[in-house]
């Protein structure tokens, strides 16, 4: 191995630039990671009847049930309504870190090295 680089490193980088390009990389993350937690998603279900908005913390931080929506006699559905919007704005979120996540690390997989 070459004093000071990694053999077959583009342009023989050596071991001080990855660490400071490494390092760079964290302190992007992890300034992503907060302004996505201050970030909220909101999604819709039945047509609009129950609409859920959660924060990038993935914590439900408001619910909207329209009134005709309210059904005594089919609960199940209202239930159903609200989960469905629930989970579709937390699927919203997930894949809005991922996509930011993929811009930050040119589409490299680091599989939690970070």
């Amino acid at each position: 191995m070459a004093k000071g680089g990694f053999r077959g490193m583009p342009g023989g980088m050596n071991q001080a630039a990855m660490m400071k390009q490494a390092q760079k990389m964290q302190q992007e993350m992890l300034r992503m990671q907060e302004e996505m937690e201050n970030k909220t998603y909101t999604a819709a279900a039945g047509g609009g009847m129950v609409t859920a908005e959660v924060s990038g913390k993935h914590q439900l931080v408001n619910l909207t049930i329209k009134e005709e929506a309210v059904d005594p006699d089919d609960v199940d559905m209202l239930q159903d309504m609200i989960i469905a919007a629930v989970n579709e704005a937390m699927r919203t979120a997930d894949n809005d870190a991922a996509n930011n996540m993929s811009r930050l690390t040119g589409g490299l997989n680091l599989g939690g090295l970070f």
